[in-house]
Order: structure tokens, then sequence, then C-alpha cells
């Protein structure tokens, strides 16, 4: 009988990991819903949506903005550890982040993203690539932690410490007055990059699901197979919707 070759395509999905597609979309899910009720608060002036306050400063919203972002950062960890191609998946990240510092430099330059999650993971998975790939697991979880623990105590450094300048920014430390529309310095958050790393050499190291029987696909894994487009298309598509509806104007 005639068969038929698998594409690459077909290939990679193949030897997809169910449970980090999965992990992965329910992370972009949450965040496009946070940043949704952000701009509906904003811009449109609702204190309530779809039965979610719209008020993020609120302790909840803080848990789970943590939450969930703290998701997407340790399962890019994870997936660092199954790439074969280190400085492809940095330039990748870093023309995307790029690209998010040019566009909200231009919608509002007195809150520009200079280190939001997307330059975060470029910049760690270059640290990753450059210092800490050949290191044993348990290396990088001391490391990770100790990265971690030091996030903790960044509110008493910042008071201790005098700073004047932005060149310390992807550390945590800034001028007193700073604003981003997304800040994500790399204390703590590579430190949670680190031990997702980590994680990945432990619980992935045949590269294979921790499921043994195949799972039905779904739309949340689905998106998690596209997270990097949805992240950097989602704010654009908002913002048009909410012209079209005549909640903002470009001028």
């Amino acid at each position: 009988m005639k068969t038929e070759a698998a594409t690459p395509s077909k290939q990679r999905h193949k030897y997809r990991i169910w449970e980090i597609d999965f992990l992965r979309g329910l992370a972009i899910i949450l965040m496009v819903g946070y940043h949704l009720l952000y701009d509906v608060g904003d811009f449109v002036g609702l204190e309530k949506f779809l039965g979610f306050s719209t008020n993020l400063e609120l302790t909840g919203w803080v848990i789970a903005q943590n939450f969930f972002a703290g998701l997407f950062v340790i399962l890019s960890g994870i997936s660092s550890t199954f790439s074969r191609n280190h400085l492809r998946r940095f330039l990748k990240f870093l023309a995307t982040a790029l690209l998010i510092t040019l566009v909200t430099y231009f919608f509002d330059k007195s809150s520009v993203i200079l280190f939001g999650i997307i330059h975060c993971l470029a910049t760690s998975v270059l640290i990753y690539a450059l210092i800490f790939q050949k290191s044993k697991p348990l290396t990088r979880l001391t490391w990770g932690s100790l990265i971690l623990l030091l996030g903790f105590f960044m509110p008493a450094i910042k008071k201790a410490l005098t700073i004047n300048t932005n060149w310390f920014l992807p550390l945590g430390l800034h001028k007193p007055v700073f604003s981003s529309l997304d800040y994500f310095p790399l204390i703590p958050w590579f430190g949670v990059f680190l031990i997702g790393t980590a994680l990945g050499q432990w619980l992935y190291a045949s590269k294979k699901s921790l499921f043994h029987r195949p799972l039905p696909e779904t739309f949340i894994n689905w998106c998690g197979q596209h997270s990097l487009w949805i992240y950097l298309l989602h704010q654009p598509i908002i913002m048009a919707i909410l012209y079209l509806l005549g909640y903002i104007t470009l001028f």
C-alpha cells in the first residue's frame, strides 16, 4: 500500500506535549481576559464587565495576574529545555519585544513598554543559553530560588537606594517615577524561568507527555500552540473593536 509521508508540521504536532500546550493556552487566555478588563475599565469607564471588576488593583486581581504570568514564564523555561536553537528562540522573542516597544511608544509615550514579559523572556533565554544550559537542574533550581527570594527584598532595596536612572530597569531598579503598561524585571522573573528549566529537565527528560494516553486537542491547546501571536495581536484587536464602537479615537 502507498503511504503518505508525514509533513514537518504534522511531525511537530505529533511530538507536542499536551499538558504544556494546555497550560500555556490557559495562561494566555487569562492574560487576554486581564488586558480586556483593563481596557474596558480605562477606555470605556465600566466598573464591571461580564461580572468581573475592572479595578485590577484589588488583591485578588494582583494575585491572579502574578499566577498566570508566572505560569507563562515557568512554561517558557520548561520549553527552553526542548529547544535545539536558543539563538533563533532569542531572536524571535527579541523581534517581538522591539515591535511592542515601538508600538507602545507611539500609542502612549508616558507608559511605553521598555521591559515587558516578552523582553524578560528574550533576556532569560539568552542568559540561560550562555550561562545555565549545561548546568545541572539542581544548580538552576538553587539560583532560580535565590533570584526569586531576592525579588521579595526589592521594595526594601529600592527604598534604601537612590536611583536616578532607568539603566537598571531590567533588574527591577528604576527612577521613583516610572510608568509602563507592562513591566517584568529579571528579579524575580528570571528566577521563575530558571526554576522552569529545572522542572523541564526533571519532568521531561524523555521529551514526552506525562500522560501515557493521547488526549483530545482543545481550543485551549490551540491557543497554547500560537501563544506568541495571540499575545502580539490581542491588544490591537481589542483597540480596533473599541475604536469601531467609538470608545477611543486615534487623534
